[in-house]
């Protein structure tokens, strides 16, 4: 979600509800009409959890505000931090985005509601299950060496690395057949992940929305805060969690592309196939999306199961034809609100985008061959 900074000026704010003791109830007052956040987050507050409430937002997205809320409020109970946040993002939050993430909440909610699982251990995340040990140990010493130490950087900003146990994989596979059964008997009509596969499912759709969450706030926001820092690597708070499949009557191949995700999470779960290469071309904004791709940006990879690729949302990529067999990948696109909103006013994307790192690069060679040119200095 993306925070809206404009709104009609003779707009008054609703004072906050839900502070139960006098003190609480004094700072969120005094506090109703300013509601301002700190720019810099506390890196040593530790968040509530906000899981297992009816809200209108992702709960990591509270939990990710909480660090920016002002020292005040820190000390008061979490339904009062709730009410001053919820405020905050539905003031600033469009009209139109509110209405598609309640509709969203109702779509969800339906399924649910009829949808019988089957692998009930899927839906916790069971990490000493599910991950493979050198991953589980580079996560435990949350440290960027230790995290190198399991990855492969075939091209800048591509990382790949052993992430999931066959047994997670398999169960994952067996679940998405059982509810694309479920869907086919009852004639449900589902939403597929996005506009270029027609094949697949949003695994967030049918109950795996919280477990999605805690993969990515406990495995993958860690290893993005280190290598993905520039786009909002630390700050990830939503995710879009789904699966996509190729093959003989189902998707072959995915066009030329980049993601709506600040880091994406691509792996593979099997299961016999040949083809469907990944191709990378480099990282761009959007502004230089479509520009030339330079030869030190080409990387084509093979998928294997199991096996993680960890890269920015905006490192343009596709899918080649799966030319034998079935393909099935998890995907979860990871998204920051605050990177998003900061992108708005931003203007130099040189620390990511390729194009703008080569057009500053040529502004100080330029520079630089003007100075010496009026010292007299010959230019090199």
């Amino acid at each position: 979600m993306s925070l809206e900074v404009t709104r009609k000026e003779n707009e008054q704010p609703t004072p906050p509800t839900g502070g139960h003791n006098g003190n609480g109830m004094a700072v969120l007052q005094s506090m109703a009409t300013t509601h301002r956040l700190r720019l810099n987050p506390n890196t040593e507050h530790k968040p509530e959890s906000y899981e297992g409430l009816h809200l209108e937002f992702s709960p990591l997205l509270f939990s990710s505000l909480e660090r920016y809320l002002p020292p005040p409020m820190l000390s008061l109970s979490r339904d009062s931090k709730l009410h001053y946040m919820r405020d905050i993002i539905l003031r600033y939050s469009p009209e139109g985005e509110r209405t598609r993430v309640q509709k969203q909440r109702e779509y969800r909610q339906k399924i649910i509601s009829h949808y019988q699982p089957l692998q009930r251990e899927l839906y916790a995340m069971h990490a000493s299950n599910f991950f493979a040990p050198s991953f589980l140990k580079a996560i435990n010493e949350n440290k960027g060496e230790s995290f190198r130490s399991i990855m492969a950087e075939p091209t800048q900003g591509v990382f790949t690395f052993e992430m999931l146990q066959p047994h997670f994989c398999e169960l994952l596979l067996s679940e998405v057949e059982n509810f694309e059964k479920w869907v086919h008997e009852t004639k449900f009509r589902i939403m597929r992940p996005n506009t270029m596969n027609k094949f697949g499912a949003v695994l967030d759709d049918f109950g795996l929305e919280t477990m999605l969450g805690k993969l990515m706030e406990d495995f993958i926001r860690p290893i993005s805060k280190v290598f993905f820092s520039d786009v909002g690597g630390s700050t990830l708070d939503s995710h879009h969690g789904f699966v996509v499949e190729y093959g003989v009557n189902r998707d072959v191949e995915l066009g030329f592309h980049v993601d709506d995700s600040e880091v994406t999470l691509n792996v593979c779960l099997g299961k016999q196939f040949s083809g469907g290469d990944l191709f990378f071309r480099g990282v761009r904004c959007d502004k230089h999306v479509n520009t030339e791709t330079q030869s030190d940006e080409i990387l084509d990879y093979s998928h294997v199961p199991g096996r993680a690729v960890l890269h920015r949302g905006r490192h343009r990529h596709g899918a080649r034809a799966t030319t034998f067999g079935h393909r099935v990948n998890l995907l979860l696109w990871c998204r920051s609100s605050v990177f998003r909103e900061l992108r708005k006013y931003q203007k130099d994307f040189s620390s990511w985008c390729g194009e703008c790192q080569r057009e500053k690069k040529e502004r100080q060679r330029v520079s630089i061959a003007a100075t010496k040119q009026r010292e007299g200095k010959p230019a090199t």
